[in-house]
């Protein structure tokens, strides 16, 4: 579909919202690559999305999940005096009831009230805005602890199933379909022969050692709204991935993006290592936001999170390669090659630095 054309598919499907039925004004919005976003400005301005049915096939199930959070926040954020429109996302109904508008086409839209005095951002531009992101990951943790997370969908099943990510990977390898394994014998070679760091949480969870949470899944810095004037994180946005998972997950993947030196995609490999003090950092906010939430084994596996979501990461950009770039996005050949190569050095440097990252974590555990 053409950006010209989306847009009055936009400007239409706005009108089907009773506080945006008159605006006029619509206009793409933001740096999201799964839906397409956009501001309408109006006496209340308002996020309107069209939802990607190729990645959530069942948008009536990533609805139902958000509705339900948000609503549970809602009351907790009440209850603790702080301003329900401005700490969790509002989802407007269109006009024909429900929570999604299907236009003509059979594309679906969603609204929510824009998050008011707030910015959000792509990149780190300083340490407190990632301590501040951590402090806001721990708290929506906190404030979810009692909500039960295995009445929620599983909106994309065995996102971070990371054996079942696994046996995808040596079934890539053994398709070869690109004819590609033979050039990437080394990199192969690293992923099976680290097999207990895909099974290890998932282990520990079916024997009921780590507790099912409620968890976003994509626990970016761009997916908190932040108080420009405080610099404190106000709400985290994105929902569509909250689902039913490890507490651990979310704080691994926050280090693996967050904590690493280099661009995902950097080439080359000296640039890449995992930040200790950012490590740190972001663990000493975390472990505020949560307020004593974790269990004393989650947070003995919040370091081994942080191993596990960047082998996972990495094996899947491998497997993405090896299948022909059919998932990751790539904006030139051997992207994903590049991706999968980062993460291995994370990986192996975390290992080398791991006595150091599980001590940081103690230390912090008993302050």
């Amino acid at each position: 579909m053409e950006e010209k054309n989306l847009l009055e598919w936009a400007k239409e499907a706005a009108r089907q919202f009773a506080p945006t039925e008159t605006a006029v004004e619509v206009s793409p919005y933001g740096s999201g690559h799964i839906n397409d976003t956009f501001l309408v400005k109006g006496e209340k301005d308002c996020i309107l999305q069209r939802m990607n049915r190729n990645i959530f096939t069942k948008p009536q199930e990533v609805m139902e999940n958000i509705i339900g959070v948000t609503n549970f926040l809602r009351e907790k954020i009440k209850a603790a005096g702080g301003d329900e429109m401005r700490e969790t996302l509002t989802v407007i109904p269109p006009k024909t009831g429900g929570s999604l508008y299907w236009d003509s086409r059979g594309d679906c839209w969603r609204m929510y009230y824009r998050i008011s005095d707030s910015v959000s951002y792509d990149r780190v531009e300083s340490e407190r805005d990632f301590y501040e992101s951590a402090v806001a990951f721990g708290n929506f943790q906190q404030l979810l602890a009692e909500y039960p997370a295995d009445t929620l969908h599983e909106t994309i099943p065995g996102f971070h199933d990371t054996k079942a990510r696994y046996e995808v990977f040596l079934q890539a390898v053994a398709a070869d379909v690109c004819g590609r394994a033979k050039e990437v014998e080394e990199e192969i070679a690293f992923f099976r022969g680290r097999k207990e760091i895909a099974c290890g949480l998932g282990d520990m969870l079916a024997a009921g050692e780590l507790p099912l949470r409620v968890t976003h899944n994509d626990t970016k810095l761009n997916n908190i709204m932040m108080d420009p004037k405080t610099g404190k994180g106000i709400c985290v946005i994105d929902l569509d991935t909250v689902m039913p998972g490890l507490a651990v997950h979310d704080f691994g993947d926050s280090i693996r993006f967050g904590a690493s030196t280099a661009d995902e995609d950097e080439r080359d490999l000296s640039k890449v290592s995992c930040d200790l003090h950012l490590f740190q950092l972001y663990t000493e906010g975390f472990l505020e936001g949560c307020k004593g939430s974790l269990t004393e084994t989650e947070l003995s596996m919040l370091a081994t999170g942080a191993k596990v979501m960047t082998y996972e990461c990495g094996m899947r950009f491998l497997t993405d390669y090896l299948q022909g770039d059919t998932y990751f996005k790539i904006h030139r050949e051997g992207q994903n090659l590049d991706r999968c190569r980062t993460q291995m050095k994370l990986v192996a440097d975390m290992e080398s630095k791991w006595t150091e990252m599980e001590r940081i974590v103690q230390e912090i555990r008993e302050k």
